[in-house]
This record gives C-alpha cells, structure tokens and sequence, in this order.
C-alpha cells in the first residue's frame, strides 16, 4: 500500500461561515484528523419533496341540486272515491289549465274532486219482471239489450250508468240480456246489440241502435220526459 503525504498548510480561516470548536482547533495541525472533524461537524440537510397536488376534485353539493328553488310537494292522496290535491301540485304555467267536473273549492286552497256518494246500479229486467217495471211503469223507461259476448255493449255502458244518475226520479233505467230472455228481444223486434228502447205509458216510442254518444240518447230522452 502506497503512503499519501500532505505537504502544506490547510488555511481554516478561508472557508467562510465556518467555526469550530476547540476540540477541533486543536487537531488543526494534523490535516487528516482535521479533515475527518470537519465531516463530522457538517450537517446534511433532510431532502424535501414538494408535496403532490391532489388530482381528485370534490364536487360541490350544489352541483346536484336544481337552480330552482322549489317547494316541498305533496303527492296526491286517495280516500274511497275522494282525490285531494294540494294547491302546490297544481300546474300554474302560463297558458295552461286544469278542468275538474263535481269540484268544489274548500279553504285553504285545496281543490276537491269528489265522485257521487251513492252510485246508481242499472237494475236488470227478467221475463218475470218485465210487465210490471217496464209496461206498468208511472215514469218514462229506458231499456238497454245487450249480451255478455258484445263488445260495443260494453262501450255503451258506462253511459247508461250516467244517464240513470242524471234523470234520477224522471227516467227509470234497465238492462235486459238477450241471451238470458230472448222472447223479449223476439217481441220488440231486437236484431242487433246493443239496442236502448225508450218506452212510455206502456208503449216503445224510440229505438236506438248501436254504441251511440251520450248526447244522442239524451236528446231522445228529453222529448219524453
């Protein structure tokens, strides 16, 4: 091994910002104890990192709520026959309306719609009865023929269902089933379904045939009552 030798002289006072201790003065004459104290003394510095910016962005909550500031709704609830809706459910846009028949306007705004409380029942009309509800009757008698197995009489019958509660204590109404009674569909000369006779004091007075609208039964009806 080949022996370095330090010839010189190592100047302390040259390297600024530099102070050592006595213990360190002291070894300023040998360059290799020196050196080795100067290591020591020296302090490196922890190394930083600059701390990464979040890449995920947190979405404000107002982001998923609407810019229209609405009221709380209350759906609409239904009682039996009785829906109430509340003011704020109704659509009050320009131009447009709402139409509600048997309404009534109570306090506090709420609009009512109400079906009839007592719901009128066409009565059907047998061999048996015939001559005395029909024939014998004091009042006008609208009669409708019909038979389970005809479409357009299931069209006609929600109509003859409002009639009898329209004329209630005027017209008396029935349904008579031509499958059930074909002697009174032979008798009146029944050939097609459904058929609605109006009869008076006994006598058939008007004939209409087919599922016609409820303004064409009516305007037959009045010229009897």
């Amino acid at each position: 091994m080949r022996n370095f030798h330090f010839s010189g002289k190592l100047q302390i006072s040259s390297i600024p910002h530099l102070s050592l201790s006595p213990q360190t003065q002291s070894k300023a004459n040998n360059p290799i104890l020196l050196m080795a104290a100067l290591l020591e003394s020296l302090t490196v510095p922890p190394l930083t990192f600059p701390k990464p910016k979040p890449t995920t962005t947190t979405t404000p909550l107002s982001a998923f709520a609407s810019p229209i500031h609405r009221r709380s709704l209350r759906l609409p609830h239904v009682k039996g026959l009785k829906l109430s809706f509340n003011s704020s459910t109704i659509n009050r846009s320009p131009g447009s309306f709402v139409t509600l028949t048997s309404s009534r306007l109570s306090r506090g705004g709420r609009i009512v719609c109400e079906a009839q409380e007592t719901a009128v029942e066409v009565a059907s009309v047998t061999d048996a009865t015939w001559k005395s509800v029909v024939l014998e009757s004091e009042s006008p008698v609208l009669v409708e023929f019909w038979a389970p197995w005809c479409g357009p009489c299931r069209m006609i019958h929600p109509i003859i269902d409002e009639l009898a509660r329209q004329y209630t204590g005027k017209l008396k109404c029935y349904k008579v089933n031509t499958d059930d009674c074909p002697s009174i569909a032979t008798q009146y000369g029944i050939r097609s379904i459904p058929t609605v006779i109006i009869f008076k004091n006994g006598e058939k007075k008007e004939a209409i045939i087919g599922a016609v609208p409820k303004t064409t039964l009516t305007t037959a009806i009045e010229k009897f009552l």
